[in-house]
């Protein structure tokens, strides 16, 4: 038994804790638990838990359906609040999950992003990221089609001191904090009820993690403050979307390998390449930087999301944009990916851009003149005209890009690549066969 695993069972002692929760998400990204009893744990670090993998949405076929998981103990977090006695507290570790010949499973997302990172790390470099997650407190969730209730009426940085929200932020931030995932900035977003929550940059593996983290954390605390919380890209037709923007570095040792003082936006040859790598495969990984039916309703002309190809500066039309906050500071320098939405599941994202960043960078793609152009105000035919490729308008044409391309396919390997295809047609084929509001309300009195 390492120290790590030594030091876990010696704190569930000495908490008193009762259960704990070993996490890990299913090719979609929705997060999976399974308890456990502190009892087991020790048998758990050894041996694993066994689980039903085909009854996990894209794990294994029934005929091969036995699967372990195996806790990280790096992961290990005592959850901040008390069980419903009031009495104990629980604790969560993410897991690996392997075959039971002990070798890793291919339908494993972070299995496929721990696979990305070792590709990079081959070439010399270390993946850091730094989100923007957004979200919409609501005061309540609906199941009947209608459109929700935003939980306050602020805007972009308003205090809105008698809303809910500067409360559920507080209390949100300090419940992350105790899990030990810093955060940088919070504040009010644009839309009614929309709230943005900066996590402060750590390697991709981690923060993969620490997202999911968030995203429960931030339901839960929600709850506690009579309001409900959604990671839907687009839950109002009125108001912007939510995304992730996330910012990507890479790191040789201690030294940026994305920063070059002699150079006007400080970027160096191995960073503009990176940029052309994510530009050029941008289409084929939007499939799974933006995963839902719903997520295209974002990334629409005057969405305030990006629309077309394109990088840029001060830019903020463009789909990836070299922020110049420190100028000067090397260790600052990085590249902002404005596509992803908050929704993903973050271990295969944040896996198809760096394998689409390193390609650029292994072949030498040459980067384009950064746009200077209100991307957002042109229609599709100015686009083109323009030279702009436009991304994907909706989740079909998004999976027939992602279907024709070979990195993808390898970045995420054939099981999941094969999964995610066709889960993702079977959404689009239940989606168009539905009759929505919007044609009743418009085709039914005329037609």
């Amino acid at each position: 038994m390492d120290r790590q695993q030594e030091f876990v069972l010696r704190t569930l002692e000495e908490r008193d804790i009762r259960f704990v929760r070993l996490w890990f998400t299913d090719v979609l990204g929705y997060l999976k638990s399974v308890a456990v009893a502190p009892a087991e744990l020790e048998g758990a670090f050894a041996e694993g838990i066994g689980f039903d993998g085909s009854a996990i949405e894209g794990f294994a076929r029934v005929y091969e359906s036995d699967m372990v998981a195996r806790p990280d103990p790096s992961t290990f977090q005592v959850l901040p609040w008390e069980t419903a006695s009031g009495e104990h507290y629980s604790a969560r570790m993410f897991c690996d999950i392997a075959m039971p010949d002990g070798s890793p499973s291919w339908a494993d997302p972070r299995h496929v992003l721990r696979r990305a990172l070792s590709k990079a790390a081959e070439a010399g470099f270390t993946c850091y990221v730094h989100p923007e997650i957004e979200f919409y407190l609501l005061r309540d969730l609906t199941s009947d089609g209608s459109e929700p209730v935003p939980a306050d009426n602020g805007g972009y940085f308003d205090q809105a001191s008698h809303d809910v929200a500067p409360h559920f932020r507080r209390n949100a931030i300090e419940t992350l904090e105790s899990m030990g995932i810093s955060v940088e900035f919070s504040h009010h977003e644009g839309g009614p009820g929309q709230q943005e929550i900066d996590l402060r940059y750590a390697d991709a593996l981690t923060m993969a993690d620490n997202i999911m983290t968030f995203r429960y954390v931030v339901k839960e605390v929600a709850i506690t403050q009579g309001v409900r919380a959604s990671f839907m890209p687009k839950p109002f037709s009125a108001h912007p979307g939510s995304a992730m923007h996330t910012h990507f570095s890479l790191f040789e040792g201690d030294r940026n390998a994305f920063h070059d003082p002699n150079d006007p936006y400080e970027l160096s040859e191995t960073g503009k390449a990176f940029v052309a790598g994510v530009l050029r495969h941008a289409r084929e990984i939007s499939a799974v930087t933006n995963q839902w039916v719903n997520s295209y309703k974002r990334l629409i002309t005057g969405g305030e999301a990006p629309t077309a190809v394109s990088w840029g500066h001060a830019n903020r039309s463009a789909l990836a944009r070299v922020p110049m906050y420190s100028p000067g500071k090397s260790s600052t320098r990085r590249v902002e990916i404005r596509t992803l939405d908050t929704a993903c599941n973050p271990y295969l994202a944040f896996a198809v851009i760096l394998g689409a960043g390193l390609q650029g960078v292994a072949k030498g793609y040459e980067l384009g003149p950064a746009t200077e152009d209100d991307v957002w105000s042109l229609t599709d035919t100015e686009r083109r005209a323009m030279g702009y490729e436009p991304l994907p308008q909706n989740l079909t044409e998004a999976l027939h890009a992602m279907e024709g391309s070979e990195l993808v396919a390898e970045i995420l390997g054939e099981h999941v690549f094969d999964f995610f295809l066709r889960n993702k047609r079977a959404e689009w084929d239940a989606y168009r066969r539905n009759v929505t509001p919007y044609e009743l309300a418009t085709y039914l009195p005329v037609l």
